[in-house]
Order: structure tokens, then sequence, then C-alpha cells
């Protein structure tokens, strides 16, 4: 369950980066809706943010949890 919502948490994360750097909304696009958004400065920034730490949240997926069952 755990890699279950961690994998939908770095699909929208990833969606979010796309909407941060290119305005393009990859799940409207894909399911239908207004694929191209208009954002303000800011609002771009912070979801580029939340895009990247999607990325770095990749590596926790393949990350070995043995380490935290032993605490």
């Amino acid at each position: 369950m755990r890699r279950t919502a961690l994998t939908l948490v770095i699909i929208g994360a990833l969606n979010w980066l796309l909407v941060g750097l290119f305005q393009w909304d990859l799940v409207a696009a894909l399911f239908g809706g207004d694929a191209h958004r208009v954002s303000s400065g800011l609002t771009r920034i912070i979801y580029t943010l939340v895009g990247l730490a999607g990325l770095y949240c990749i590596a926790l997926l393949f990350r070995d949890d043995d380490r935290a069952r032993a605490r």
C-alpha cells in the first residue's frame, strides 16, 4: 500500500513539474480537459519545487525497508 501511495504522489508531483516548467497538464491531456494552464510566476515556482521533490522521491520506491523495520 505504501508503494502504491508513493507512486501516485510521484506521478502527481511530476505532473506539477510539467505545469510549473511548461504550463502543460499531463493528466488533463491524457484524460480530457484543458491541458494548458496559465499560472503566475510564484505558482509556477511552487509547482516546480513540488515536482523536483517528486523526482527525489523516486529513489524512495527502491529503498530497502529493512533499515526501518530494524529500528
